[in-house]
C-alpha cells in the first residue's frame, strides 16, 4: 500500500514541501524553492538525516521545481496522496478531495483571497496535469471554525447577505490553531481547556478554544482582516476604503493594492518593509514609527486576548506560535505585561531562554501557564489526507 503523503505549500513564487510516511508521521524529507520564475532560484531539500542539498537553479514555472523535486526523491512511487493547505471555498470547508468542484468555489473567492486562492488553485491543477492518478487532498483553514457559535460569526449586515453571498466572519490558520491546541492538551494530560493561541508570524491572527473546539477567532470573512498583518492592513474602517476610493478619487484598484501590500506593519513603519526584525532594528535606532508600528501590533494582540478573556471567563492557557511570536521574547514580554489582574505571571528568565522550542514560560504560581509551542501545520494536513483516503478505501 502506497503510504507517503506529500504536503505541498505553494506561493505566487514558492513551492516547500515536506514529505511523510504514514501512519507513523516520520519525515521523510523535507525542502523547498524560491523565486520560482527568476534565473537564480535557490533551493534545499533535505532527505531524512542527510545534509542539506543547497544551491541554486533555474526554474521557469512550478512544473519545473515539482519535477526536479521528483527527480530528487527517486520518484514519487509510494505516494498515496498530495496534501494541501487551501484557505478558502464558498460554501465548502473540512477535508476534501480538490476536484473541479472544490477548485471553482475556490475561484469563486478569488477577489477575497487574492494572494492565496489563485496560486493554490493552480498548484492543484498542475499537480493534477502532471499525475493524473495521485489525489490531492486539501484541508480548509476555515475547517477549524466550523463549529463557532452564531453570535460570533454573523455581521451586522442586511441577512440576506450571509444566506445569499456568505459574507460572515471566518477564520484561517486553522492547521497551525489545531495542532498547538492539541499539542497543549496532550502536554497538559487534557483538552478540558480554555485556551487563547497567537499565532504570529508574516500573517497573525488568535484562536479561542474550548475544550478542543474554536469558539472564536480575530479574522473577519478574509485574510486582509484582524490583526495588522506584514504588508496587510487587518481590521480597517470600510467607510475609509469607500472615502479614499470615491472621494479622494484613488481609485478602487490602487486602494485594494496599498491595503494588501503597502499596509500593516510595512506601511504603519514606512520601513517599505513588514518583517518584524527590521521594525526592531529601526525602532532600537530611534525610528519614532517604527516603534509606534510595534505597539500597534501588541496593543491589538492584547485587545484579542482581552476579548477572549472575558468571552471564556479567563483562560487557562496563553499560547504563542508561529515565526515571530516563538522567537521574540521581548513581544512576549509586551503582550502579557500587566496582566496580573488575571493572575497571569511571566518567568522573565524562561521567556528569554525560549526559542523555537516548547517551554512554559510563567511562574508557577501563575493562574494562567504561558506556553511556546512551536507549530506543525504540515502534520495535520498529513493526518487529514491520509483520515480522507481510510475513509474512502
Amino acid at each position: 500500500m502506497n503510504n507517503k503523503i506529500l504536503v505541498a505549500n505553494i506561493g505566487s513564487t514558492s513551492f516547500k514541501f515536506r514529505l511523510f510516511e504514514m501512519p507513523s508521521e516520520r519525515v521523510l524529507a523535507q525542502g523547498g524553492v524560491e523565486r520560482i520564475g527568476s534565473d537564480d532560484c535557490p533551493f534545499s531539500i533535505t532527505v531524512g538525516e542527510a545534509v542539506p542539498k543547497k544551491g541554486t537553479a533555474r526554474f521557469p514555472d512550478h512544473a519545473a521545481a515539482i519535477q526536479f523535486l521528483e527527480a530528487e526523491l527517486g520518484g514519487f512511487d509510494g505516494l498515496a496522496a498530495v496534501g494541501f493547505k487551501p484557505v478558502m471555498a464558498k460554501g465548502i470547508s473540512g477535508t476534501q478531495f480538490m476536484d473541479g468542484t472544490v477548485l471553482r468555489a475556490m475561484e469563486e473567492f478569488n477577489t477575497l483571497m487574492p494572494a492565496h486562492n489563485p496560486p493554490y488553485i493552480a498548484g492543484v491543477r498542475l499537480f493534477n496535469k502532471l499525475y493524473p492518478t495521485l489525489p490531492c487532498i486539501g484541508t480548509f483553514e476555515t475547517a477549524f471554525y466550523d463549529k463557532v457559535p452564531v453570535e460570533t460569526y454573523r455581521y451586522p449586515v442586511p441577512l440576506d447577505w450571509e444566506s445569499r453571498y456568505g459574507i460572515r466572519r471566518y477564520g484561517f490558520h486553522g492547521a497551525s490553531h489545531r495542532y498547538v491546541t492539541g499539542r497543549c492538551a496532550e502536554l497538559r494530560g487534557t483538552d478540558k481547556l480554555r485556551m487563547i493561541s497567537c499565532h504570529l508570524g508574516g500573517s497573525s491572527s488568535i484562536a479561542a478554544v474550548v475544550d478542543g473546539t474554536a469558539v472564536n477567532s480575530s479574522w473577519g470573512m478574509t485574510a486582509q482582516s484582524g490583526l495588522p498583518q506584514n504588508n496587510r492592513a487587518g481590521d480597517f474602517d470600510c467607510f475609509a476604503l469607500i472615502y479614499l476610493a470615491r472621494d479622494l478619487g484613488l481609485g478602487l484598484d490602487a486602494v485594494e493594492k496599498a491595503l494588501t501590500t503597502a499596509a500593516g506593519l510595512k506601511g504603519m513603519s514606512g520601513l517599505g518593509s513588514g518583517d518584524l526584525r527590521d521594525l526592531v532594528a529601526a525602532a532600537t535606532d530611534g525610528n519614532l514609527d517604527a516603534a509606534i508600528a510595534l505597539r500597534v501590533f501588541v496593543a491589538q494582540i492584547r485587545k484579542f486576548i482581552g476579548q477572549f478573556l472575558v468571552e471564556m471567563n479567563g483562560t487557562d492557557v496563553l499560547i504563542f506560535t508561529a515565526g515571530i511570536a516563538e522567537n521574540n521574547p521581548d513581544l512576549r514580554a509586551a503582550v502579557c505585561a500587566d496582566l496580573g489582574f488575571c493572575g497571569l505571571e511571566l518567568d522573565p528568565t524562561a521567556n528569554s531562554a525560549a526559542r523555537a522550542t516548547e517551554a512554559v514560560i510563567s511562574t508557577p504560581t501563575s493562574k494562567i501557564e504561558v506556553r511556546v509551542i512551536p507549530t506543525n501545520e504540515e502534520i495535520i494536513i498529513a493526518r487529514n489526507a491520509w483520515q480522507k483516503l481510510k475513509e474512502k478505501a
